[in-house]
């Protein structure tokens, strides 16, 4: 009974303990929390649903309208009687009224009018997705900061354990002679420049967690921590050309999809402006009946007059253009205009990705080379730095050689971070462009 409870106890304090920990965020976990709650985005989908009303709207220009009256009306003076005379007096009539109208032809204008809302509607989705794009990107970038400040820590953190080893051992040689009061003073020194740069690296850390939590829309950046990815090689992928990448990007970034949407959209703009020149034709119908009364005269009851006076109506109204001022002319000339800065307006947009896709490129062999050099680099100065500290160790090294070799090695393991981080972000933009999910 007793290791029974004993193992229960030990289950919960594990579970326990496993619940405490911090929440981990995925690179994906933070581009879908960004795009739930940004308002940027909020707003954009917004200005979808007005765009759905506004189809809405446009479809329903096809229905008949239905629309109803009363009135009632007091004369004082001559007025007409109920025998058709005239005669002074006061009278008073009542009426009602229900008619309706139904657009037969308006010149091909609802319809293209829809066909234009729809293009719109889609136009807005696709901006939408650009929104929600943009703020993908700026996580990554938000991202990909963090994991650099956090190897900068750690590489910090790395010096401040060596020179806490080599103040230790000075202050054990200075105890037995074979070391100097100045030597221990410069590499106790050394060390608080060490703890003063991890500190730095460590608020550097906290910032860029404070800047993601902020683009997450978060309440407080406390017991936030990122995924640590595993970074492939660089041998491992195959940069596309700027050709190559623009092609794809051309059939799935949706800013290109939006732009070609609007200039679709203006043809139909072209054709709105155009049905001016079309005759309109309409059918309206409607039923109404009134009551009268003379002061003076005997009149029939209000319900006997209102069967009295029931009457329909049916009719047809074709209206014919035939010169209204040049308005059409001019419309169809305005409308002709904006389908021609749309134009350019997406051939600019072409243009602004196209060179963007350039930059990433570029970007992407520089940080591919300087991935390589920098490794490099990174594994010559660790050797220097070992050899130096074998010989340091030995006697036959000065402190000051040794603190040279290790801030070398040091700094090139930080480049080599930074590298290896660039060159994982560029190569990330790249797939992104081509259309896939960003991600590393």
């Amino acid at each position: 009974m007793k290791k029974s409870l004993f193992l229960v106890i030990l289950v919960s304090l594990v579970k326990l303990d496993v619940s405490a920990q911090p929440k981990q965020w995925s690179l994906r976990e933070c581009c879908d929390y960004a795009v739930e709650h940004n308002i940027t985005i909020k707003q954009q989908e917004n200005q979808c649903r007005q765009q759905e009303i506004q189809l809405s709207n446009a479809k329903n220009q096809r229905l008949p309208d239905l629309s109803g009256s009363a009135s009632q009306n007091f004369s004082f003076g001559r007025g007409l009687t109920a025998q058709n005379t005239y005669t002074n007096t006061n009278t008073s009539s009542t009426s009602f009224s229900l008619g309706t109208s139904v657009p037969l032809f308006t010149g091909f204008q609802i319809p293209n009018n829809i066909k234009l809302n729809q293009l719109n509607l889609e136009a807005a989705t696709q901006d939408l997705e650009k929104a929600k794009n943009d703020i993908r990107m700026q996580v990554a970038q938000a991202y990909v900061q963090i994991l650099y400040n956090m190897e900068i820590a750690d590489v910090a953190h790395r010096q401040i354990s060596i020179d806490s080893a080599q103040v230790a051992r000075l202050q054990a040689l200075l105890d037995i002679g074979r070391a100097s009061e100045a030597e221990l003073a410069q590499q106790k020194a050394t060390f608080a420049q060490s703890q003063l740069t991890a500190t730095q690296a460590d608020n550097n850390l906290q910032l860029a967690i404070l800047a993601m939590t902020q683009l997450l829309e978060l309440e407080s950046p406390e017991g936030f921590s990122v995924v640590r990815p595993q970074i492939a090689s660089v041998g491992d992928n195959v940069i596309a050309t700027p050709d190559d990448i623009y092609a794809a990007a051309l059939s799935t970034k949706p800013e290109i999809q939006a732009q070609q949407l609007r200039l679709r959209a203006t043809e139909n703009s072209i054709k709105i402006a155009q049905a001016g020149y079309y005759p309109t034709l309409s059918f309206s119908a409607g039923l109404g009946s009134n009551y009268y009364k003379t002061s003076g005269f005997k009149a029939e009851g209000f319900g006997k007059q209102l069967e009295n006076n029931f009457s329909q109506y049916l009719g047809f109204n074709l209206s014919i253009p035939i010169f209204n001022r040049f308005q059409t002319r001019n419309s169809v000339r305005s409308a002709k205009i904006d389908r021609e800065n749309q134009t350019l307006q997406f051939d600019n947009t072409k243009k602004s990705l196209y060179k963007e896709i350039q930059q990433v490129y570029y970007n992407s062999v520089a940080a591919s080379q300087k991935l390589r050099s920098s490794e490099e680099a990174c594994k010559s100065s660790e050797t220097a730095f070992q050899l130096t500290q074998a010989k340091y160790e030995q006697g036959k090294a000065t402190i000051t050689e040794f603190n040279e070799a290790k801030n070398n090695y040091l700094k090139t393991e930080s480049d080599f971070t930074q590298a290896r981080y660039e060159y994982v972000y560029q190569q990330a933009l790249i797939q992104f462009y081509r259309g896939k999910e960003l991600t590393f």
